[in-house]
C-alpha cells in the first residue's frame, strides 16, 4: 500500500512547514488528487489518520479535491473527460491524445494555529 508512504510524506512536509511558522497545531490539510494518479483515496485517508498520530497534525481534518481526468485529442482538436489513459477520443476514436489533468497529487493548503 503505497498510500501509507504518501500519507507519511504529506504529513512530514506539512509538519516541517508548520514548525517553520512556529505553529502549535495543524487543523486541516487540503489535497488535490487526480483520478488518474493511481492513488486509492480510502487507503490514503486511512494512512493519513495513522501518519498524523503524535505529530502537529494529530486530529487534523483531511480534505481531498478529486481532479477529473481531462485530455486533448491531437487529431480532432477536442477536449474531453478521460477515465483512464487508454481511452480513445470519443469524437474521432483516435488514441493520439495528450493528458492535461488527472495525475495530480498536490498539497493545496493547510491551516495552522
Amino acid at each position: 500500500m503505497h498510500e501509507m508512504s504518501i500519507a507519511v510524506s504529506i504529513v512530514d512536509i506539512v509538519c516541517k512547514k508548520a514548525k517553520e511558522e512556529n505553529a502549535k497545531k495543524i487543523n486541516n490539510i487540503v489535497l488535490d488528487v487526480g483520478e488518474l494518479s493511481g492513488i486509492m483515496i480510502d487507503a490514503l485517508e486511512f494512512g493519513f489518520e495513522a501518519a498524523t498520530k503524535s505529530t502537529l497534525a494529530d486530529g487534523a481534518q483531511l480534505k481531498i479535491n478529486r481532479i477529473q481526468g481531462k485530455a486533448f485529442c491531437k487529431n480532432c482538436d477536442k477536449h474531453f473527460h478521460i477515465e483512464n489513459e487508454f481511452t480513445p477520443c470519443p469524437t474521432c476514436d483516435d488514441y493520439n491524445i495528450e493528458l492535461l489533468k488527472g495525475k495530480e497529487l498536490n498539497i493545496k493548503s493547510f491551516n495552522i494555529d
